[in-house]
């Protein structure tokens, strides 16, 4: 009975799952998806991919008109990489970018290590596509760059084409790869030139970053989806065909309906229904020959050729000015891009693996400063330990709670260059552990949240929780994030104190939030996560997006709630196995150029989250409160006569049981907080009891 009330007395728990990722290519999905809910989109798209085809057949008609004419164009491509992360494992080492570019043009140049396992019958038709992909040296100001650029977003988590509202740089002089932690649920996808004629904005390419290279969280196998990705970029078909956009049609991989007749547009590339196993001897349209399986076009993932076909499509696209492909690899982009530019030293840059830990925490900094070879650096760690270090990728320890800078100085050729970020690393702070039940209202005369023991961290430059007093739930105090002007996606975290969860058996986290979007597309979302021994993990609890996060219409003005209407109340359980002395808990703001957001009244206790507005028609009122002994229940309307009143403590644990009374004395237990469960004809109650 006991536990039967209290779970009765908690709201509804919400829970999210994480999709599992496939291993396969989204162009065709992605493609077909937009062109289906675009027709005027896919009209333009239609027309470009009508006008690239009629080229494509005349520019290989001439190739092969000047067939004994050695082909000996070399098309160079520059490549601008953007790691859009959370501070997960997809902020990957500019190491494994790198690999990722030695083995895309190890396979376009026909120069991988396998090609000698490649089936005997189809050697002759393996090419050299005299195709290259460079890393840029200048950015679109022609300021000296890494080629590699580094944002922190939430949108790494869908890794869809929104992300390349982010950032994006000229299409038309670059490639832009966009490194996720979830590419749409796909390895990868890619933007064909038609529609990136017609949509320039959706132009590139995006990976999960565990199909980047060989090495760091990818692998050689999976290494292919670049190479994959390329094609597509580059106007080939996957190997079975059917995305040819006039039909619309789509054909998925290894359907066993699928018609071999359909084409990819490749005379070389013998008919299949494609392949998601390596299978060397598989036949699956009763070819004269063995299926093509380790073409990169297929799905096999044992994918290590082009043939001398799709050779010339891909030259052919990049010979069109459809999706201003034939810009990319003219002498004069190369020139602005800095492809071919020597390396130099010519500016210092660092990451680290994390940038909030308790104290006693460890970072891991990555010297990521361009260009390399350095003959040495020296770091400077404000607050840590070592001070400073000669280390490339050093580990430093910060023991005392504070917000630190980090300097590095990058040494080459008798020439320097020096990086400093201010307020680089956070310390949480280690006092003493609040006691339960714990509440916070965040009324204060203080000005920081740090005073009163919270803690915040942005990852970006907008702006930051803070305490408001304009409009808070109760009392005069909120903490509020300024959403409203941000023009791009934004990440803030706000840390609790810690918390002595040690002695509890049950209990929840409760608090109100108020939000309204800007229209009526709510992406924003804000997340309860949980911790345990300032361990690096994070449990998501609860998770409020889109209806569930919203409280009030959308505004074109900045959104300051202005009665309790507007407020919505978040609840979710804590797991025994959270039950320690260092318990802590934060919220995680992930803004997507929506308005502003607030929280007020948090609580952990057996009841919190249960509605205790006396105001209320249909809430349980009880009088006085606080209480000497003597208690006097008032039932709401319709709730049927009383059946039955439970005493809990502020743990959990049953007291008394009063039955058919709405008056009744706890004038023999101690002073400290209780709660009420009263069980009705119709209906359960709870409230709150301060015994003084």
């Amino acid at each position: 009975m006991k536990k039967v009330l209290l779970i009765s007395c908690a709201l509804t728990i919400y829970f999210a799952a994480l999709s599992q990722q496939s291993m396969n290519c989204g162009a065709d999905e992605l493609r077909i998806s937009n062109l289906k809910h675009n027709p005027e989109l896919a009209k333009a798209v239609i027309e470009r991919e009508k006008e690239l085809e009629n080229f494509t057949h005349e520019f290989i008609a001439a190739k092969t008109e000047k067939e004994s004419t050695a082909d000996t164009a070399l098309y160079v491509i520059p490549i601008v990489f953007h790691i859009i992360h959370n501070y997960g494992n997809e902020n990957i080492a500019n190491e494994q970018i790198y690999s990722a570019i030695d083995m895309l043009n190890k396979t376009f140049r026909k120069e991988r290590d396998d090609t000698a396992s490649i089936v005997e019958i189809f050697k002759p038709l393996h090419a050299d596509t005299r195709i290259e992909f460079r890393l840029a040296k200048l950015d679109p100001d022609g300021n000296c760059h890494s080629g590699i650029n580094r944002i922190a977003s939430s949108l790494s988590e869908t890794g869809d084409h929104a992300v390349k509202n982010l950032v994006q740089w000229n299409p038309a002089n670059y490639m832009n790869v966009y490194v996720v932690k979830n590419a749409a649920g796909l390895a990868g996808h890619a933007i064909f030139p038609s529609d990136a004629d017609t949509v320039p904005g959706w132009d590139g390419i995006v990976l999960s970053h565990n199909y980047v290279g060989t090495i760091g969280t990818s692998n050689l196998t999976q290494s292919v989806a670049f190479a994959h990705e390329c094609g597509h970029y580059l106007n080939l078909q996957h190997i079975w065909g059917g995305n040819n956009v006039p039909g619309y049609y789509f054909l998925p991989c290894a359907d066993p309906n699928h018609d071999c007749g359909i084409d990819d547009g490749v005379a070389d590339t013998p008919p299949t229904i494609g392949w998601q196993s390596c299978n060397l001897s598989g036949t699956s349209c009763n070819n004269s020959t063995v299926d093509m399986v380790q073409n990169v076009m297929d799905y096999s993932y044992c994918n290590i050729m082009f043939t001398t076909g799709q050779k010339d499509r891909m030259q052919a696209a990049l010979n069109s000015p459809i999706g201003n492909r034939n810009n990319l690899w003219q002498p004069a982009n190369l020139i602005a891009t800095g492809v071919y530019d020597a390396p130099v030293l010519c500016g210092a840059d660092f990451s680290s693996n994390k940038k909030v830990v308790c104290p006693g925490g460890a970072i891991t900094f990555n010297n990521e400063s361009y260009e390399a070879p350095f003959d040495s650096v020296l770091w400077t760690f404000e607050g840590g330990t070592p001070v400073s270090s000669t280390a490339e990728e050093p580990e430093v320890d910060y023991n005392s709670e504070g917000v630190y800078d980090v300097s590095l100085t990058v040494y080459a050729n008798s020439s320097s260059v020096s990086e400093t970020k201010s307020n680089f690393i956070s310390v949480l702070p280690e006092t003493n552990a609040e006691m339960f039940p714990f509440s916070e209202s965040f009324e204060t005369d203080e000005p920081e949240l740090e005073s009163i023991g919270w803690f915040e961290s942005n990852f970006d430059s907008e702006n930051n929780w803070s305490l408001d007093g304009q409009a808070p739930y109760s009392g005069t105090v909120s903490v509020m994030l300024s959403n409203f002007n941000n023009t791009m996606d934004t990440k803030d975290d706000l840390y609790s104190p810690l918390i002595d969860l040690s002695q509890v058996t049950e209990t929840n986290i409760g608090f109100k939030y108020a939000f309204a979007g800007k229209t009526d597309s709510i992406n924003d979302e804000l997340l309860l996560q949980i911790n345990k021994g300032c361990s690096n993990f994070w449990l998501t609890k609860l998770t409020l997006t889109g209806i569930e996060l919203e409280t009030s219409t959308p505004l074109i003005s900045p959104f300051y709630p202005t009665t309790q209407q507007q407020w919505k109340q978040g609840v979710t359980s804590i797991p025994s196995s959270y039950f320690v002395d260092d318990f802590r808990f934060r919220f995680v703001f992930n803004g997507r150029c929506g308005n502003n957001i607030f929280i007020d009244d948090i609580n952990i206790d057996v009841a919190a989250g249960v509605e205790e507005n006396s105001f209320e028609e249909n809430a349980l009122q009880l009088f006085p409160n606080p209480t000497t002994g003597k208690i006097n229940l008032v039932l709401p309307e319709n709730s049927g006569k009383i059946k039955e009143v439970n005493l809990f403590d502020s743990k959990g644990a049953l007291l008394a049981v009063f039955n058919n009374t709405l008056t009744f004395d706890i004038s023999t237990f101690s002073s400290g907080l209780y709660f009420i469960i009263a069980e009705t004809e119709n209906a359960f109650y709870c409230q709150r009891v301060l015994k003084e």
